[in-house]
């Protein structure tokens, strides 16, 4: 479990999802849209991965909404990996990596946003400008979390966001992206039951989100079996699989992984892991 939770901590602490190698802090969303702010700390191992939880309100089903965004490997990944010996390699080396899903459809797309041909240490430190400018602060455990609401965003001016050092473009992106929450544009019910093209030109009608922000959403906080072929983190994981670490093109992402089905959200999540910390070994 920690190793699946790795991403959210590797590029410094954006004040939203926060992982310092043994406790979790972030927010759930319950039923009505209200943040659920939570801890949860590691309690077990690779074998039998285990988190305690303690949420700051009483709330009913935070353990299985915690449980929730972890994504379960489907059965046809370890076929995959018997028949592919490239996924065969990441999943013996990389053993309990899963997807891990941010399940609030605003923060997802604020989170793509923010790492829009940036470096992810600074997409994080804008995000934590943003969180702390905009955002709702929560106490819980003796630490804090911040979530985000789409009434400020959509408040904001562009003035304001590029005083934290947002592009003019991303800036409008942002309040875009909040006026869509304000409109109900990103219930996760109503986007949950769309086919994935469906949402694709959905999410593509906000002002900032390109298709392959709307492929991160399928496959980030859907949970869907999605390779976001156009992303260089992607295309070099990809790449070194299958090229010796030559960098593929888009179509060629998409031609090297066809294959990977149902387990496409699985292998990504093992290449961009064994991309930011590559092992030895087969």
């Amino acid at each position: 479990m920690p190793i699946s939770l790795a991403p959210l901590g590797r590029s410094g602490d954006d004040g939203i999802d926060r992982w310092d190698g043994t406790t979790l802090v972030r927010t759930l969303r319950g039923d009505d849209g209200s943040p659920i702010p939570i801890v949860a700390t590691v309690a077990g191992d690779t074998a039998s991965p285990a988190l305690d939880v303690a949420a700051a309100l009483t709330a009913g089903g935070v353990a299985d909404a915690v449980r929730a965004t972890f994504v379960s490997p489907p059965p046809s990944l370890g076929k995959l990996g018997d028949e592919d010996e490239a996924v065969g390699r990441l999943i013996r080396l990389h053993p309990g990596v899963v997807p891990v899903l941010y399940p609030d459809p605003l923060t997802g797309l604020i989170r793509s946003i923010s790492a829009q041909q940036v470096n992810l240490r600074w997409a994080a430190t804008v995000r934590r400008r943003i969180a702390e400018r905009y955002g709702t602060r929560h106490e819980v455990g003796g630490t804090f979390v911040y979530s985000l609401h789409a009434e400020p965003l959509a408040s904001a001016t562009v003035e304001e966001l590029f005083t934290l050092q947002l592009t003019q473009a991303k800036a409008r992106s942002v309040i875009a992206v909040g006026e869509a929450g304000v409109a109900g544009a990103l219930s996760y019910k109503a986007l949950a039951v769309m086919s994935d093209e469906e949402l694709i030109s959905h999410l593509t009608e906000i002002r900032g989100i390109g298709r392959w922000s709307a492929e991160w959403f399928l496959a980030r906080t859907l949970g869907r079996p999605r390779v976001v072929a156009g992303d260089l983190g992607v295309r070099k994981a990809v790449g070194q699989m299958y090229l010796a670490g030559a960098v593929p093109s888009e179509d060629d992402v998409r031609r090297l992984t066809a294959h990977w089905g149902y387990a496409a959200t699985h292998v990504q999540a093992l290449a961009l892991h064994d991309l930011a910390v590559p092992t030895a070994g087969t």
